[in-house]
């Protein structure tokens, strides 16, 4: 590429110039993969991740944004091998979703997604508001490393309390006749999970089996994570509106991440899962 260059500039021929920039643009991209292998550091960065989304308040203009981020995640993951399914859906009142949980296989997924626990914020023109005005919305993504068959979480049966219940949804001749759906309560700590998104009760347990096993090393690594920061005097505040990162339409188009100051005005780029940059930022941030 740079004798290339060179030899566009010695020639001055600005034919290659178009060439020249799609090449550095792949190449920076295959830069940003390389640099975020070499950042993997945590306990857990190697498994497979549980990723679930949630609308926040405001209704549609919320479980839109749900469902965008929904697609977002959806696209990253096609676009660099991961393998992602729906573990449980739930749809919105009018448009987009009020939650859903994915199941996120490949390597270093919760690695690569744990940068993206956190607030969303969204700024735009609604286009459910008839009068055109600018709107805020809110979607919380939690992401929790699943389980390997390492012996890292022990579940004793008799702690468990297994309900099954039909399945809701829209249409279809098996929605609402078969007790298929399965919630599990886990007693000692009070976590309840489900899943209705198979039609076999099999294996809605044993998909709502995983999601429990994932919440469980979820507090597990929350613990840790606190016995940390008292050691080192931090203190954080984690609650819902302190987002981590804003994406930005109206009245000018940036995504910007608040941890880690990285941002970009390409938005459409972002929202079709081009989330590498972001990743790589808060993988240099908070490495270690």
């Amino acid at each position: 590429m740079q004798t290339l260059l060179e030899l566009a500039l010695e020639e001055n021929d600005e034919s290659l110039e178009k060439e020249i920039e799609q090449d550095h643009a792949a190449l920076a991209k295959e830069l940003d993969k390389l640099e975020i292998e070499v950042l993997f550091s945590g306990p857990y960065d190697d498994h497979d991740c549980i990723v679930s989304l949630h609308a926040g308040a405001g209704g549609t203009e919320a479980q839109d944004w749900a469902d965008m981020l929904y697609r977002m995640y959806t696209r990253f993951c096609e676009k660099n091998g991961f393998k992602c399914e729906v573990l449980d859906y739930l749809d919105g009142e009018e448009a987009g979703l009020k939650s859903v949980t994915l199941g996120i296989e490949g390597p270093h997924a919760y690695g690569h997604f744990r940068s993206e626990k956190g607030v969303h914020r969204l700024v735009r023109i609604s286009p459910f508001d008839a009068s055109a005005r600018r709107h805020t919305s809110f979607a919380s993504v939690d992401v929790m490393p699943q389980v390997q068959e390492d012996n890292e979480i022990v579940i004793n049966p008799e702690d468990l309390k297994i309900d099954t219940y039909r399945s809701g949804g829209a249409g279809g001749q098996h929605v609402n006749k078969t007790d298929s759906a399965v919630r599990i309560t886990h007693l000692p700590t009070g976590i309840v999970v489900q899943c209705q998104d198979e039609r076999s009760q099999y294996n809605n347990k044993d998909r709502a089996m995983k999601l429990l096993l994932a919440r469980l090393l979820e507090e597990k690594v929350r613990e840790r994570e606190k016995e940390l920061a008292e050691l080192r005097g931090e203190h954080t505040d984690i609650g819902w509106g302190n987002q981590i990162r804003s994406y930005v339409f109206q009245p000018y188009r940036m995504v910007k991440d608040h941890r880690t100051g990285a941002e970009t005005g390409n938005v459409d780029a972002v929202m079709d899962g081009d989330l590498l940059p972001f990743m790589s930022a808060y993988l240099k941030e908070f490495k270690g």
